[in-house]
């Protein structure tokens, strides 16, 4: 019986979310990564909120040039300043099941870089 690659992540996600949670002080950073974008989400897990959200969607990203781990880090950084805004400084990283490695990385590292804690 094999995995699909996405079986596979859905059941590396459930292990993670079992220890990973958000409050409202120290909301969880949930990074979904897809072929082309990527996501970012501030969860408060107790009140079922998202409090901040940032995407390679986004306009001050979406002109920037160069790789997907460049816009990856670009979206760290813009999560990380939402985060600040709304008076947010630490928080817990759900890879979401992902390696921590190339685009997840990029944004973890970015969001550290803008002053996010985790």
């Amino acid at each position: 019986m094999a995995l699909t690659k996405i079986e596979r992540r859905n059941r590396i996600r459930r292990r993670i979310r079992k220890d990973v949670e958000g409050t409202a002080e120290s909301p969880r950073l949930a990074v979904f990564r897809s072929n082309k974008e990527i996501y970012a989400q501030l969860i408060d897990d107790v009140s079922g909120k998202t409090l901040a959200s940032a995407s390679s969607l986004e306009k001050s990203v979406a002109g920037a040039e160069g790789t997907k781990s460049d816009r990856a880090k670009l979206v760290g950084k813009a999560i990380a300043e939402k985060a600040k805004e709304a008076g947010i400084t630490t928080c817990s990283f759900d890879r979401g099941g992902y390696l921590y490695h190339g685009r997840v990385k990029s944004l973890a590292e970015g969001a550290r870089e803008a002053g996010l804690k985790f």
